[in-house]
């Protein structure tokens, strides 16, 4: 397990993905990152996640809980940060 605070299940289509990742490095918060196209059972994560959905960036926490599509307060203040 490395030192992230959280694992972000994206796309690599998804344009709200690639901004959150740009905004939480600049604020230097670390992430996993799993590509649920690539990882079948990831996606069936963020659908439980999501109430059946396959909506990203959906990002879960060491405690399980999981945000979908947050933004960067959002992110910080789950982090406690």
């Amino acid at each position: 397990m490395s030192d992230a605070s959280f694992v972000m299940y994206s796309t690599p289509w998804c344009g709200y993905c690639h901004r959150l990742k740009s905004q939480l490095k600049r604020e230097g918060i670390t992430f996993d990152e799993v590509d649920i196209e690539q990882q079948p059972e990831a996606a069936q994560i963020v659908e439980k996640a999501n109430g059946g959905n396959q909506t990203v960036p959906t990002l879960v926490f060491a405690d399980g809980t999981a945000l979908t599509n947050p933004s960067v307060a959002q992110v910080k203040a789950q982090l406690g940060l």
